[in-house]
């Protein structure tokens, strides 16, 4: 994923087992700005098979750093 994105993971927030390997939601900076909590993030889907090669990926939301989701 990071080499394909050039987007390096900073946090697992999510992990799930499917039939044929695994979806993991990954948090990526796309966009890096001073201070670091206006930076702009995104939530990544990420879908590897059982020896871990990627399947597959999509972005599934961007969002502030510092922001809150709302519930």
């Amino acid at each position: 994923f990071a080499e394909l994105t050039r987007l390096e993971p900073v946090a697992v927030t999510g992990v799930r087992r499917e039939q044929d390997g695994w979806s993991v939601l990954v948090d990526v900076v796309e966009l890096e700005r001073i201070p670091s909590t206006t930076s702009v993030m995104a939530t990544y889907r990420v879908d590897v098979d059982k020896s871990g090669a990627l399947m597959s990926y999509e972005r599934l939301r961007r969002f502030s750093r510092g922001s809150v989701d709302q519930s």
